[in-house]
């Protein structure tokens, strides 16, 4: 949303919008001449808008996590304003541009902005919607050069609610099909049609790539390339090392091996994104130089595997991971990185839904933590399940150095014992917390 909120933007347009909760990314926005409330509040809805420009000519763009009696989105329908979601918007953005859609549960912000940074540093004039900010760029929309109207078009593919079906990409991606959003899709089985739809609007003349367990999975009859992080297929890694805390190591394709890659990031399931994103850059005809270049000089996503201090006695990382997929992928990383430290994981669930649907894979995964501060579950758009709480799933995770811990506690509690390294997760708001334990901890540690 507001990549897109950006964009438009940067067409000259008069742009204004509801969030639910202030964010460091929202005050950017707002610096940026974008106005922003927080309130669900009709009186609060940009006046200019309201007052000077026509229903007719004005375009409300929502995200389906709003939920339906929301109090401006009913306004805007009543008035007779030109509604549309997110998705169906990004989908007209793209039409006529040559499009690189990622998709998958997990592993599709990382590899769309892998993709965007090979492509830029390349000489590729590209444009961008990410689902997370860039570090290389610090933004999360990329514009590209002004009056190019062919530019490549990079785009993050959501699959909630079925909004990755609005594209029709030119290239394919789809790192990981595990379950999630169970309110939307049912059943697995649901969801993998879905993934399946999603494969088959890639163009006749473009291609797919994905990972074999992902493509025994769905149904794609045309052209598809594989790439795995150390198994045979059309694209992989081999003689992984490490040196100086980076991994290097070499990329097999169908065009020969990319020798002596050096992943600017950390985490054995980067060094997979980053296959993948290789795969996307031969296919379009990048060299192998500007490839290795490119993975070198990468330096993530915000919340993706982010260090906020990294000091010889003390690691603080702050992830985005909210599916037990994500979380086991983390905190494994985690475990290579710092093998022989005690690890302490915060972490804040999202949606009464997903905790219900997945409580015994979060509590393996969590599990994988020496240690384990649970904050109370982020609701987002849902209303409470009975039974289904944070106090629920502590129970289920079988260590026994847990707790249950408030946001206003939570400070507190990591600075009265500090740890060998702490990791911070969730897709809620718990990214508000981060800044002040980075803070607390620096001031304690120093």
């Amino acid at each position: 949303m507001s990549g897109l909120a950006r964009y438009f933007k940067s067409l000259g347009k008069s742009v204004g919008g509801y969030d639910k909760t202030p964010s460091t990314l929202t005050h950017e926005m707002e610096n940026e001449g974008i106005e922003i409330h927080y309130e669900d509040n009709i009186a609060l809805i940009n006046n200019d808008i309201i007052k000077h420009i026509s229903a007719a000519d004005t375009l409300i763009i929502y995200t389906p996590a709003i939920p339906s009696d929301h109090s401006e989105l009913k306004y805007f329908s009543d008035k007779k304003y030109s509604l549309h979601k997110r998705a169906e918007v990004l989908g007209w953005i793209t039409e006529g541009h040559y499009t690189v859609a990622v998709a998958g549960t997990h592993g599709k912000t990382t590899t769309s902005t892998l993709v965007t940074h090979i492509l830029r540093s390349s000489g590729t004039d590209c444009m961008a919607f990410l689902g997370g900010v860039s570090k290389n760029y610090h933004t999360n929309i990329l514009l590209g050069k002004s009056g190019n109207e062919n530019k490549v078009m990079v785009v993050e593919a959501d699959e909630y609610d079925r909004s990755f079906l609005t594209l029709n990409p030119d290239v394919s991606v789809i790192t990981s099909i595990d379950p999630d959003h169970l309110d939307i899709y049912n059943n697995k089985a649901i969801m993998e049609e879905s993934y399946s739809l999603f494969a088959n609007r890639t163009h006749p003349d473009g291609c797919l790539i994905t990972k074999a367990k992902v493509q025994s999975t769905i149904k794609h009859k045309g052209r598809t390339f594989m790439y795995s992080l150390d198994q045979q297929g059309d694209y992989f890694a081999k003689n992984i090392n490490t040196q100086e805390g980076y991994y290097v190591y070499d990329v097999v394709t169908p065009y020969g091996e990319i020798k002596s890659v050096r992943l600017g990031i950390t985490g054995l399931h980067n060094i997979e994104n980053s296959i993948a994103a290789t795969a996307v850059a031969k296919v379009m005809n990048v060299d192998d130089d500007n490839i290795r270049k490119a993975l070198g000089t990468f330096e993530g996503v915000e919340r993706r595997f982010d260090y906020q201090i990294l000091t010889p006695n003390f690691v603080f990382i702050d992830d985005y991971a909210h599916h037990p997929e994500e979380i086991k992928a983390c905190l494994n990383s985690v475990r290579a990185m710092y093998p022989g430290k005690k690890i302490t994981a915060i972490f804040q669930p999202h949606l009464y839904s997903r905790t219900r649907d997945f409580a015994d894979g979060f509590a393996d995964s969590l599990a994988l933590a020496d240690n384990l501060i649970l904050l109370d579950i982020y609701p987002a758009r849902e209303l409470p399940i009975e039974g289904i709480t944070s106090s629920m799933l502590l129970n289920k995770v079988k260590i026994k150095n847990k707790k249950l811990c408030t946001k206003v506690e939570l400070v507190d509690e990591v600075i009265s014992n500090i740890p060998e390294v702490l990791v911070t997760m969730g897709a809620g708001d718990i990214d508000r917390l981060v800044e002040p334990l980075k803070n607390a901890l620096l001031k304690k540690t120093a």
